[in-house]
């Protein structure tokens, strides 16, 4: 069966139908080979869309997701990733929603994948 791809919104991007999530796999139950193997067959099956949050594993499952796609040699045009800000850290204004979080959240989780968007 062919992978499908839907638009994301207005956003002009297409996705596959089907994501990746890293949210009990990546950090403290698998290391960045198993990783590697993991998301290779999800990209041979035409996934194009890896979705992460900065609490997986306190922020490792997108460090580890980030070191995963710079080993395999993907070219970042190719996938699309998405990540979940609330949670952040344990100071007052280190979660939620707010326009402070959501940007610094943002730039947080960018550094942990080591992507540039």
């Amino acid at each position: 069966m062919q992978m499908q791809y839907k638009n994301l919104g207005r956003s002009g991007l297409k996705v596959s139908q089907l994501s990746y999530g890293a949210w009990v796999t990546f950090g403290n139950q698998l290391d960045v080979k198993e990783a590697k193997s993991l998301l290779q067959k999800c990209r041979d099956h035409g996934v194009n869309f890896f979705d992460n949050a900065e609490v997986y594993a306190n922020g490792r499952a997108e460090e580890i997701m980030g070191q995963a796609i710079r080993e395999l040699g993907w070219k970042r045009s190719d996938i699309v990733i998405s990540t979940k800000i609330f949670w952040g850290g344990s100071g007052p204004n280190d979660k939620g929603l707010s326009r402070k979080h959501i940007i610094e959240g943002t730039k947080a989780s960018l550094k942990r994948l080591d992507m540039d968007y």
